[in-house]
């Protein structure tokens, strides 16, 4: 299959004259007009506290005690909605708007204000002079709504608090959403951001049978914060080859008149459209999944566009001055109000609003009604489109437990097998996400369902073994950044999946991660308009305890203390020791919603201890006692055997056999812990269990031998006001490894048998000196474990190999 390219597929500036010209004298007028409102509100935002139609003369009162919010994209991405506005109207498109650039929210909320959709939502904001003057007071304000568009504000989905994203976003937002236009701004800082660099090539996975449309709009309006972009100081001949070579034709708006660029955006947005519309008939027509050149455009305009063009001297429009707050003391110095005041009334407020503070009649006719209103569009508050779905059941699936710790099996093959018939049952609402390692992290069983979604060249060797379809429900590409980016757009837009990745590579989406979560946390706790959405999903697997062959550089559990930084409200962990419990940890993270669910398993054949009705048992309590492991038969133990994790828990187990041989009299209690977070207070979080609860696991006085699959650090953390902490020793992951054989790794980091073993002994009093020659045998088979493996660069069998014998 090869790419379908137009002929003379290049760059193109639209040359409009006054014939040709798409908006009439009357059009022209009206839409300027209504850009102009927007220009106002996102002025008044950044300064305004009173006055704020200017009905009388601008003074010192009037301005904010503390200016803060960015002027300098706002212009620009208001003139690219006023004209989608435009074509919604005339041809009844369906429309998602993604404001990229950073702290870019004037913009949206001052479109969404003159829209309607916004005093719907906050009626406090109301369309008069009151609510205008409630919507400047709160922008940027204790209290009130932030510069970038979050999840406050109506018609976004997009964190704008980090660069790098919008574009990934938008994928994801149009995949299986056939009939949608995600246009997606793109600042030119953020276009310097290497997540947003690669997320060009979204449009390798974009299928135009089944999937909607996304309509690139790099805003070049030349600066950052303080510098010159990259991609406005290149020649233009680059420029054009650059996006030619990420198989896009791209359109050039360029000017400063707005006359002159309202008419060459609506030929351009136009013909755009146009093309848009012809990819998805002749693919649909003819089930022709063939990789178009999907249009973009690179709209060209000063940064302030409208603003001052010169403050005290200094070049502010379209200059890097213009980014923040162009006019920086209007209240303090009589020159800088002037200049505010000339600037706020250069946009003719009088004209755009009647006498009540409401946008005239003319100017709101212009605007899409209902739903195709882009800040009211459902898609981009998807929990309103969300469908649960149709999960078969787990017991289908289970791995058969005939005796605990008898066999080997890799959890993630097995849960293969069920995410193979969630694909099918769902074949337009859930998706497989995973940086080229689906078959690594031996899920390639769902290829039995649906294979990589892949809209590129083929070659005939690709069907040995390579899975590409173009309609696959794989989403494979070796950005972790464009992955989740393409899975938070899917999930926030109504839809669901999972994202499975290596352990030591989860760390590439922590920031994002991180705005997610933030973005979660806000819409579940203080915006009852907001509608739940799916949860994201992190398969967590390649684990840091088979990473032996790989070395130091991928041996990172630490993914998960930065999940418990976030907000209890949001986030979940879960480390199930076998098959069943991944499959039953899965199910319920798929029927969730509103979270992060991260489920840390190995791909790895590993021993499997409960069969599939006790793992359902387990998996709900979240924590629990291992009766069949555990020697204290209902009293008080001498030690808790507690652990978290695969490796965790057979070390554990293996640890337990050594002591039962070698101290039949000694009472061990066996707790195993799934949901990590039950060992936080109840008060804490609200997976958290009771200080009783926690006192009847692990005692108020007794030793407790903790083997946890991560830094040992985040146990402590977690339990650090529990009555029994001072007597918790955790053993985790220590920041030690190279090229070690999986049992020699244990060791070094003290998370083996033979030291949880010695542990045990130093910790239960009786034990210090009758144990003293267990200790020594402990000590003897460490020191043989490490020479065997150097020796013969692999584990004993007794090790490889071992089994619980009860």
């Amino acid at each position: 299959m090869n790419t379908y390219d137009r002929p003379n597929a290049n760059a193109r500036t639209e040359a409009v004259d006054s014939e040709s010209a798409p908006l009439s004298p009357d059009q022209l007028q009206k839409m300027n007009a209504y850009w102009r409102a927007c220009n106002y509100l996102s002025v008044g935002m950044i300064y305004l506290r009173a006055n704020p139609l200017l009905r009388e003369p601008l003074q010192p009162e009037h301005i904010k005690r503390r200016l803060l919010g960015h002027w300098g994209s706002d212009p620009g991405q208001s003139f690219a909605w006023v004209h989608l506005n435009r074509l919604i109207v005339e041809r009844d498109l369906n429309v998602l708007f993604i404001s990229g650039p950073g702290h870019g929210a004037p913009a949206t909320l001052a479109n969404s204000y003159l829209e309607g959709y916004y005093s719907e939502i906050y009626p406090d904001r109301s369309a008069d002079s009151a609510g205008m003057l409630k919507l400047f007071r709160l922008f940027s304000s204790p209290g009130g709504i932030g510069s970038h568009c979050t999840p406050e504000t109506p018609g976004s989905i997009h964190e704008g608090g980090e660069l790098g994203y919008s574009l990934s976003h938008g994928f994801g937002a149009a995949f299986d959403n056939p009939d949608l236009i995600v246009a997606v701004m793109v600042g030119d800082g953020e276009a310097e951001t290497g997540p947003l660099a690669t997320s060009w090539h979204s449009n390798k996975f974009l299928n135009p049978v089944q999937d909607g449309a996304v309509l690139p709009i790099l805003h070049l309006n030349g600066y950052k914060i303080a510098n010159p972009t990259i991609l406005a100081r290149i020649p233009r001949e680059e420029l054009e080859a650059l996006f030619i070579g990420y198989g896009y034709q791209p359109y050039f708006v360029e000017g400063h008149d707005p006359a002159e660029m309202h008419q060459r955006m609506a030929s351009t947005l136009a013909r755009c459209v146009d093309e848009i519309k012809a990819i998805q008939a002749h693919a649909r027509d003819n089930n022709d999944a063939t990789r178009p050149r999907w249009p973009m455009i690179v709209l060209r305009s000063p940064k302030g566009w409208t603003g001052p063009k010169e403050v005290d001297g200094h070049k502010v429009e379209d200059f890097w001055r213009s980014h923040q707050v162009p006019v920086l003391d209007p209240a303090t110095r009589d020159e800088s109000l002037k200049v505010l005041e000339t600037w706020m009334r250069s946009y003719e407020p009088e004209t755009l609003f009647d006498e009540h503070g409401q946008l005239i009649a003319e100017l709101r006719a212009l605007a899409p009604q209902g739903e195709r209103r882009i800040s009211a569009n459902p898609h981009a508050n998807g929990g309103r489109l969300r469908h649960a779905l149709t999960l078969p059941d787990i017991r289908d699936y289970r791995f058969d437990v005939k005796e605990p710790a008898a066999v080997y099996h890799s959890p993630t093959a097995v849960l293969a097998t069920y995410l193979r018939d969630v694909v099918r049952n769902n074949m337009s609402t859930f998706r497989l996400f995973g940086p080229d390692e689906t078959a690594s992290n031996k899920l390639d069983g769902v290829y039995e369902a649906s294979g990589k979604r892949w809209i590129a060249e083929y070659k005939p060797e690709d069907s040995d073994g390579g899975a590409l379809a173009v309609d696959g429900r794989v989403m494979e590409m070796l950005s972790e950044h464009t992955l989740e980016g393409w899975f938070e757009g899917y999930v926030l837009t109504g839809r669901h999946g999972l994202f499975a990745t290596y352990e030591a590579f989860v760390h590439v989406i922590d920031s994002m991660f991180n705005q997610h979560a933030k973005w979660l946390e806000k819409s579940k706790k203080e915006l009852d308009w907001r509608a739940p959405v799916p949860s994201i999903n992190l398969l967590i697997t390649s684990l840091v305890w088979r990473q032996d062959h790989n070395g130091f550089t991928h041996q990172d559990p630490g993914f998960l203390d930065v999940v418990t930084n976030k907000s209890p409200e949001v986030v979940r962990i879960y480390l199930p020791p076998d098959a069943n419990c991944l499959l039953s940890v899965v199910e319920h993270c798929l029927c969730s919603r509103d979270y992060v669910n991260v489920i840390v398993a190995d791909k790895q054949p590993h021993l499997q201890y409960l069969n599939m009705q006790d793992a359902i048992v387990h998996c709900t309590k979240g924590i629990g006692i291992w009766d069949w492991a555990s020697t204290d038969e209902g009293h008080e133990p001498d030690v808790v055997m507690a652990c978290a994790g695969d490796i965790a828990t057979m070390e554990s187990l293996a640890a337990v056999e050594i002591l039962k041989a070698q101290f039949p009299d000694l009472r061990i209690r066996f707790v195993n812990v799934v949901d990590l977070f039950r060992l936080m207070p109840e008060s804490d979080h609200p997976h958290g269990l009771s200080n009783r609860d926690f006192d009847s696991l692990f005692t108020r006085d007794r030793p407790v031998i903790f083997n946890f699959h991560s830094y040992a650090t985040l146990v402590h953390k977690l339990t650090y006001n529990r009555t029994n902490h001072e007597n918790m020793h955790v053993h985790g992951y220590r920041e030690k490894g190279n090229i070690n054989t999986p049992f020699e790794l244990a060791i070094i980091n003290e998370v083996d048998r033979y030291t949880l073993a010695i542990d045990v002994i130093d910790r239960v009093p009786r034990l210090r000196d009758s144990g003293a020659h267990a200790k020594n045998w402990l000590k003897d088979q460490i020191i043989e474990s490490i020479r065997h493996a150097h020796a013969e660069g692999i584990d004993r069998e007794d090790i490889r190999n071992w089994v619980w014998k009860g």
